[in-house]
């Protein structure tokens, strides 16, 4: 935001000890840190309600669209109405042999895995 390098730091810290004076300086420097710091974490808060807001904001149209496509509604009609026979027919071949696949990844049945315990 702001390139301040160090000789600038350095020649503000001259030109404040001039004006203010010794005795008054660390007082001032202490008072521009906390000043800086309650800044720093308004705008921190204002930033985290802002996106907390847009994230509202978004889930609110995908909830819109959702609610705009009957598609979605006849696969889930669809998938609500399978009959205990059709659900044998649409098994996956891993889960004929009596394995349970989730996601990607191949796992035990529980009782396998049950019985490698010590």
């Amino acid at each position: 935001m702001f390139d301040i390098g160090f000789s600038e730091i350095v020649l503000i810290m001259v030109i404040a000890l001039i004006v203010v004076g010794p005795e008054r300086l660390p007082r001032l420097a202490r008072s521009t840190g906390l000043w800086i710091g309650k800044i720093r974490g308004f705008v921190a808060s204002v930033k985290a309600e802002i996106d907390h807001e847009l994230a509202t904001e978004e889930l609110r149209k995908t909830l819109a669209r959702q609610a705009e496509m009957p598609e979605l509604e006849e696969i889930i009609e669809k998938t609500g109405s399978i009959q205990p026979s059709e659900k044998k027919a649409a098994e996956t071949p891993l889960q004929k042999e009596g394995k349970q696949v989730a996601g990607s990844v191949e796992t035990a049945p529980r009782d396998v895995m049950d019985d490698n315990k010590p």
